[in-house]
């Protein structure tokens, strides 16, 4: 009797917790199949998501799988964890919510505590209407009066990378990893250019720029678990309070700001550059006491707008530049054809490279636009949906509050809109193939009303380094040359896993 009642005692509570547990894990398991959306059949908490979470696939993979897994749909289903989201695959709704009915989606979705994570306040992550009233005081730092008045900025930084590069060589012989080395660059241009910082990191291993910058794109086991924690409930990251970079990294972007700041309002510095909007949105957004509470931002989302101008304008530039290298080692005869064209237009420009010159050269910009689609800095693009809305001609209404994935890289990659996707073909941006394309299938830099603000400001940093380097050396592959390229699954965009090594060889 003891010993029967003792079990009864034991099995009853374990019971009942796992039934709670078991319900929690998959409370969220019948959405798709109740609104009759296309879905592939989860697993208890992970959802579609188990590989990923193990570390065994990439995302990229896993978006792959549920595009082509689902050809021929218009949407799908998935479970990220316990989270559904719907994966939108068909260009014409990815026009909708991007463009025609952005009202219904403005918002990218992304949960993060703000709290604990104050750099992350920034414009990629803010929601409306915070978003939209600080991308208007941001996006007059970036017309094209502002970048032909920062051409001499980024000019500036163009002549130290060669310098770097000429130094590279006759230390360590013809081979160089171009990753590392064109992040260096662009660091410098947006240290220079967004906050009139010399911060030197071409010719400085140590700088303390170029160290924090590459903490914050390579995700530690503390962002992994975040990023979980979200997924399987949103609310758990209150109690959790996963900090998504080290204290020592927020702190320094913090000083950095702050410093240049306040060294600019006690000398009375004013420049046409990122700060100064910066500076003039902390006026009228932060101090303005005339502004209603619920209309005011803080010091700290100032910072953080701050520092994600910086994270941007240096990783995905450096990525791109480094890619399109890699493909013209590859493609001898697209190279030649990018260096003509140079040499056409400098002949014609008293062998000037200036601004004017980088917005003639048509070719390069095909080459650049091939090099992201091929590999497109954000493997998808995230929404989510700010009030309940109906797909025309279609009976799925999105609630709100969903959020939704676009499949940019699939997308980039599929053989109906590209044909031999895999190739690296210039020509499919020519004039003609562009007016062929439908909309929602080139998504680079998004689109619509958050489409990235510095977008011109990034190709014309893009356009005068390969300018610059094509001008003076041939770009060939080299016994380190990984063919073809692995990404790595410890950076939060499309990174090269074992970098970009490639042989340069002077032009006489």
């Amino acid at each position: 009797m003891f010993t029967d009642k003792w079990w009864i005692n034991v099995i009853t509570p374990c019971a009942i917790i796992f039934t709670i547990a078991y319900y929690f894990c998959v409370s969220t398991f019948k959405k798709w199949e109740k609104l009759n959306v296309p879905y592939i059949k989860p697993v208890p908490l992970f959802g579609n998501f188990l590989k990923v979470a193990l570390g065994k696939d990439h995302p990229l993979e896993f978006y792959n799988k549920i595009y082509y897994e689902f050809a021929g749909h218009k949407y799908a289903g998935v479970y990220q964890m316990r989270t559904p989201l719907l994966v939108i695959m068909d260009p014409e709704i990815i026009n909708d919510v991007l463009i025609k009915n952005f009202s219904s989606f403005p918002d990218h979705g992304i949960t993060v505590d703000f709290e604990v994570n104050p750099l992350a306040n920034h414009l990629f992550n803010m929601e409306n209407p915070q978003w939209k009233t600080m991308k208007n005081k941001l996006t007059p730092a970036f017309t094209s009066g502002k970048l032909k008045v920062m051409y001499d900025q980024i000019k500036g930084c163009g002549d130290e990378l060669m310098k770097n590069i000429d130094g590279c060589l006759n230390k360590n012989g013809n081979e160089i990893e171009v990753k590392d080395i064109i992040a260096k660059y662009s660091t410098d241009v947006i240290g220079t250019c967004a906050f009139g910082l010399k911060l030197d990191a071409i010719n400085n291993d140590e700088s303390p720029f170029r160290k924090h910058g590459k903490v914050i794109f390579t995700p530690s086991l503390r962002f992994l678990i975040g990023q979980l924690c979200a997924l399987i409930n949103p609310g758990l990251l209150k109690f959790v309070r996963v900090k998504v970079f080290p204290q020592e990294t927020t702190d320094f972007f913090q000083a950095a700001f702050k410093e240049t700041m306040t060294y600019r309002l006690e000398k009375n510095i004013v420049r046409n550059d990122l700060v100064n909007h910066l500076m003039q949105a902390r006026n009228d957004l932060v101090l303005n006491t005339d502004l209603p509470k619920h209309e005011k931002f803080t010091e700290t989302q100032i910072v953080a707008n701050a520092f994600v101008m910086f994270a941007a304008g240096f990783e995905t530039v450096s990525s791109t530049i480094s890619y399109c290298l890699y493909e013209l080692a590859l493609n001898k005869s697209f190279q030649d054809r990018v260096r003509e064209e140079i040499q056409l237009k400098l002949s014609k420009n008293d062998g000037q490279i200036n601004h004017e010159l980088l917005m003639e050269l048509h070719y390069l910009d095909m080459v650049l636009a091939e090099t992201l689609r091929k590999y497109p800095p954000l493997v998808v693009l995230p929404r989510k949906a700010s009030q309940n809305y109906r797909l025309p001609n279609d009976s799925l209404i999105i609630e709100k509050d969903q959020k939704i994935i676009i499949p940019v890289y699939a997308i980039h990659h599929d053989s109906k809109y590209y044909p031999e996707p895999e190739k690296f073909i210039p020509e499919r941006f020519s004039a003609e193939e562009n007016a062929k394309r439908p909309n929602g299938i080139y998504l680079p830099f998004g689109d619509g009303p958050r489409i990235c603000i510095g977008k011109r400001f990034a190709e014309t940093e893009m356009k005068l380094a390969l300018v610059e380097m094509l001008t003076k050396f041939e770009v060939f592959p080299c016994e380190k040359t990984e063919i073809p390229l692995k990404y790595s699954d410890k950076t939060i965009t499309l990174g090269p896993k074992n970098g970009i090594w490639l042989t340069f060889k002077r032009i006489n």
